[in-house]
């Protein structure tokens, strides 16, 4: 068992802290958007996602894929290597979001759920492939 868990230990981390992450993003999608109706739902989903993404990194690089890069430009070009892929997955988010709230005015809990279950699994295989690739 302790052998199953170690080989896919990434897998569950980032389960786990993708939860995290999801939640962080929909609670603040729903604050914004869903109950107080502040901001439209694109407004408040790009806020939520910026929230989300700096939890993420802080989150994938210490606690999923141990990244231990230390220097200063190693730093800087994973980090920004991880912000260019969730802001793909943003763009693929907020059509998702503009198909199912704006074209089929669905729950947008619901669409904003979904939305992050694709997200989510996107995002796992961008951080995986290109980001914190082992050297």
């Amino acid at each position: 068992m302790k052998n199953l868990i170690k080989k896919y230990w990434d897998v569950i981390s980032y389960l786990i802290f993708g939860g995290l992450t999801t939640l962080i993003n929909l609670l603040v999608f729903y604050e914004l958007y869903t109950w107080h109706h502040i901001l439209g739902y694109q407004v408040a989903n790009v806020i939520a996602w910026l929230l989300s993404v700096i939890f993420a990194y802080l989150t994938n690089k210490q606690f999923v894929f141990n990244s231990h890069q230390s220097s200063k430009k190693a730093v800087l070009k994973e980090l920004e290597s991880f912000f260019f892929f969730r802001f793909l997955s943003l763009i693929i988010d907020m059509g998702i979001l503009k198909v199912g709230i704006g074209i089929m005015q669905a729950n947008s809990l619901i669409v904003k759920l979904l939305d992050n279950i694709i997200v989510v699994i996107a995002n796992y295989v961008f951080s995986k492939v290109f980001i914190f690739k082992e050297k």
